[in-house]
């Protein structure tokens, strides 16, 4: 069964898109899947179909500016003036839904790449409502950031926050490639498989290749600033599991560093992670052909061991 909904973003602007995959038999737990930065949620069609065959309701949706969301109010790239917690809200927002349509379940996250920063702001604000929470191509210190923060922040003031520079972008993220040889596409980073990175790189619904307003950028820098340091998981629930994978050629982790950054803040903490690195990937793993069901597997069992 599928259920396609739409709420009201917390930027008070715009219609969420929305989906609710129900498996058809009884469910044992309800798992939220979170996309990352310039994607949307049918990229994960694979993952949310092994969830499904394992007995488990996906809900996912389209964030503001990205997707079938900025499709239909026609956003690309606009995340709205509400802040960097817009996301994390209407994560919330659609779990409320979600809930009121199946009670009393257990309830997962699952977030990859930004969506993973995303799910990290949400464990520290309404933590106490999950059973566990998978974070996949996260980061831990977030390369530039900081220094892009004091730049956005700057260009918004001065009026420019409904701008586009792509150089603000570039400085942020543009380094990616740097391990990836010859950088035709631009988004080799992602994956090694040239059959992925084609299809994100022509797929309609993909913001990745499309403006991002300087607001916008600015709330993704800020973003990484909530979610760093001891600091951060100290706003988290200790009963609250983790499960931290990613690959050791991933950018965005610094190549295994970050990874075990944001799982040494957990542990520093109190908290109980499990990290899984995937030497020789990049950081889609769940995209590479050869690998993604054992990765699916192992948030899976990361699940069924916490419901028991």
């Amino acid at each position: 069964m599928l259920h396609e909904v739409n709420f009201l973003s917390y930027n008070e602007r715009d219609t969420v898109c929305a989906w609710i995959y129900v498996p058809a038999a009884k469910p044992k737990g309800i798992v939220q899947l979170i996309h990352g930065f310039g994607e949307h949620s049918r990229r994960y069609l694979h993952m949310i179909s092994a969830f499904v065959d394992a007995g488990y309701i996906v809900a996912a949706d389209d964030h503001v500016g990205h997707g079938k969301t900025a499709m239909e109010n026609n956003t690309w790239g606009d995340w709205g003036d509400r802040g960097c917690h817009t996301m994390m809200e209407d994560e919330h927002k659609l779990k409320e839904i979600v809930c009121e349509k199946y009670p009393g379940l257990p309830y997962f996250l699952f977030g990859h790449s930004m969506g993973s920063f995303i799910a990290r702001d949400y464990a520290a604000k309404y933590g106490d409502g999950l059973t566990g929470v998978t974070i996949c191509g996260t980061a831990g210190v977030f390369r530039g950031a900081a220094e892009a923060v004091t730049e956005l922040e700057k260009a918004v003031e001065e009026g420019h926050g409904d701008e586009s520079d792509p150089g603000f972008t570039q400085r942020l993220m543009g380094w990616m490639g740097e391990r990836c040889g010859e950088v035709t596409l631009g988004n080799e980073w992602i994956c090694s498989d040239p059959y992925v990175q084609k299809d994100h790189a022509e797929d309609p619904f993909d913001a990745f290749t499309k403006p991002t307003l300087n607001r916008s950028l600015c709330y993704f820098a800020q973003m990484m600033e909530v979610i760093t340091g001891t600091q951060w998981a100290e706003k988290v629930p200790k009963q609250l599991p983790f499960y931290n994978i990613g690959g050791d050629q991933d950018p965005v982790g610094e190549y295994g560093k970050g990874i075990y950054e944001v799982s040494n803040w957990l542990y520093d903490t109190g908290h109980d992670v499990k990290t899984k690195v995937y030497p020789g990937y990049r950081h889609e793993i769940h995209n590479y052909p050869e690998i993604r069901n054992e990765v699916e597997q192992g948030i899976i069992d990361f699940m069924d061991e916490l419901i028991g």
